[in-house]
């Protein structure tokens, strides 16, 4: 049975000098282990959904895995402290995750929480070959959807979102998790399982801040566009110019900014 995502609970409410009891959804936040091949790798505290999506996404996104193919197999453990996700994966990336050795402990926001020194934290531009032909109204119709798919999010209002969307601004996949990497993790996983990833023109859209490791795992999956209702960070724009991604900050109804590599973003008529 699928863990609950949230739970319902009793506060107390002040509005204008009076105050009230009333109920109100809250969303899960749960250890979530990643077992690759029986070791334990890294713990997120993450929203208790889509989770095999999640390993998968976080499996290529953060170079465990070069291919989905090298995912063999994928099930769920709910333990009394949290929930083990158990992945086979093939010899070849289980060696070098052996090798790696790194010990990772997950927190919600955190990004490079595992990297054990500096050369590790920054690691080499990932080159973007996908390419995109988006207009800026495309754009404004994706932030516009954005909101009303977001089911936990309106629930709660406590989780970030993730969208994967076509050139002509459909939102075609939401991911939502407490934790913004997990959502896009999430996000980039489903991708690869619904679409022909290599084949499937799109970008990403999400409800966070654009940092480095949001960028660093756009780019791992060859999307050759990232928009944020936030901002990036300079790093984040290093990153994106870099690698040839287009990054978008500030991405909200009737306006957004375009950091790097304007060319992909262009005027059209209605």
């Amino acid at each position: 049975m699928p863990a609950p995502t949230t739970v319902e609970i009793t506060r107390t409410l002040w509005q204008a000098d009076n105050t009230s009891d009333d109920t109100h959804w809250v969303a899960m936040e749960t250890p979530v282990a990643l077992v690759f091949n029986g070791i334990s790798h890294v713990v997120m505290m993450s929203t208790p959904a889509d989770l095999e999506e999640f390993a998968l996404g976080f499996s290529l996104s953060e170079g465990i895995l070069e291919t989905p193919e090298q995912l063999l197999d994928c099930h769920i453990e709910h333990t009394d402290s949290g929930i083990e996700v158990q992945l086979t994966i093939t010899a070849k990336p289980f060696a070098a995750l052996k090798q790696r050795r790194r010990n990772l402990v997950g927190r919600t926001g955190c990004g490079l929480c595992g990297a054990e020194s500096l050369q590790q934290a920054i690691v080499p531009p990932t080159k973007v070959s996908s390419t995109i032909n988006l207009g800026h109204r495309a754009l404004q119709r994706a932030i516009a959807a954005l909101g009303e798919q977001q089911r936990l999010q309106i629930q709660t209002g406590a989780v970030h979102g993730a969208a994967w969307c076509d050139s002509a601004g459909k939102i075609l996949l939401v991911r939502e998790d407490v934790g913004r990497h997990n959502a896009l993790d999430k996000l980039l996983g489903a991708r690869c399982r619904q679409f022909n990833a290599d084949a499937s023109s799109g970008f990403v859209l999400v409800t966070s801040r654009a940092s480095y490791e949001m960028v660093a795992k756009t780019t791992s999956a060859n999307i050759p566009l990232l928009a944020s209702i936030s901002a990036p960070t300079a790093l984040a724009i290093k990153l994106a110019e870099q690698s040839g991604l287009t990054l978008i900050g500030f991405a909200r109804a009737g306006r957004h900014a375009i950091y790097t590599h304007p060319h992909r973003i262009s005027s059209e008529t209605p």
